[in-house]
């Protein structure tokens, strides 16, 4: 139940230079603890006991303030060439409706972003990205590029809905229209007046939804109709989950990968076609990356000893004889596999599966194994096939 006894958000500000959530005055009344910094703008990452929001999205359900995830709306005439110029994936085939996780590379093949792309009309998308500048990327690649479009951030302020009953949630909210969507598809909804699109996506490889609010104005009355509404049916208020992005190796721009990063050496060659007729940025450099090799691989690790506390908050140094053959970016302990789990960068010649090192972390230094990724559910059936 939201609280009465809180402050305002002045309490966590620092000035107008981050922008506000129009949900943050409600996730203050339903708990919210500490915030961060994510394109510019608060994000909420604390509702308490992290293991506890775990265990409320792996058996119940959560509903995550994410509206951090910004919208980069591209339209006009040239605008779905234009989409394709910026990203790696063969976006031929995808229809009005669908979503597609894809790759922004630069000219040197270096990850700029990660977002997921809604295909709104033949000429209208969304590119709803992760923490880096792609509005002024695709604006300077637009007045460069000779097309016909235009680059705009729309007023869209994205909500996670995901965990095990949030089909059942979904449909006590909006009606049973939306449930029936398939995985990484979208469509358009009116709630009590206010458009929405709803997207069968989340960062939690769980079961989970995206809604898209098309009226920031109206932030606080949908939260706390999605709450009112959900509560009884075991939705709790929460942040995203690291534990279970972890465990489904889910990659965090910024601390997994950047723009010093390639897809191949992040092992996203599914993202990328170098023999479509269709031109890109990046496209010379990674086909000269993809025929020399990459020296490193992200890899997943398990850790000896007892639980890691909280998350690594610097990158961990991987080393073997005496020397750093890689470096640990993302850590946690799994309550549900009784694992400490890592995500790490690797010297090729040290990321085989079953290679040992030692971690040196903030506390100690840990033995190692390279181990299969992700750690939990490898075909991804909870998100995909529930």
């Amino acid at each position: 139940m939201p609280s009465d006894k809180v402050g305002t958000f002045r309490d966590f500000s620092f000035g107008t230079q981050v922008r506000k959530s129009p949900y943050a005055e409600a996730t203050l009344r339903w708990g919210a603890k500490r915030f961060s910094v994510y394109n510019h703008m608060y994000i909420p990452r604390d509702f308490g006991d992290p293991v506890q929001n775990f265990w409320n999205l792996v058996n119940e359900a959560i509903l995550c303030d994410v509206s951090v995830e910004r919208q980069v709306e591209i339209t006009g005439p040239d605008a779905a060439r234009f989409v394709q110029f910026m990203s790696c994936r063969d976006l031929s085939k995808c229809e009005v409706g669908q979503c597609k996780y894809v790759l922004l590379t630069d000219q040197d093949g270096g990850i700029i972003n990660d977002p997921v792309l809604l295909k709104l009309g033949a000429n209208h998308f969304w590119l709803s990205i992760a923490d880096s500048d792609v509005l002024l990327w695709a604006k300077g690649l637009a007045a460069n590029a000779g097309m016909d479009v235009q680059i705009n951030e729309p007023d869209v302020s994205p909500l996670q809905l995901q965990g095990p009953k949030s089909r059942d949630i979904l449909r006590a909210a909006f009606g049973d229209g939306p449930t029936g969507l398939k995985y990484f598809r979208f469509s358009d909804h009116i709630w009590d007046g206010i458009p929405l699109i709803i997207s069968r996506t989340g960062w939690s490889s769980e079961l989970g939804y995206e809604i898209y609010l098309r009226e920031g104005a109206a932030g606080e009355r949908l939260w706390e109709y999605l709450m009112e509404v959900g509560t009884p049916l075991g939705l709790h208020p929460g942040h995203t989950s690291n534990i279970r992005r972890i465990e489904g190796a889910m990659l965090s721009y910024q601390a997994d990968m950047n723009l010093q990063n390639n897809p191949f050496e992040m092992g996203m060659d599914r993202l990328v076609n170098l023999d479509m007729d269709a031109d890109f940025i990046g496209k010379p450099a990674l086909t000269r990356i993809k025929q020399e090799g990459v020296g490193r691989l992200s890899v997943g690790l398990e850790l000896d000893g007892p639980p890691l506390v909280g998350t690594n908050d610097e990158y961990w140094p991987v080393m073997l004889d005496g020397l750093i053959v890689g470096q640990v970016t993302s850590a946690v302990y799994s309550p549900r596999l009784e694992k400490n789990i890592a995500l790490a960068m690797m010297s090729r010649q040290f990321a085989d599966i079953g290679a040992r090192g030692v971690v040196e972390t903030t506390e100690r230094s840990r033995a190692c194994d390279v181990v299969p990724k992700p750690f939990y559910d490898p075909n991804k059936s909870l998100a995909a096939n529930t």
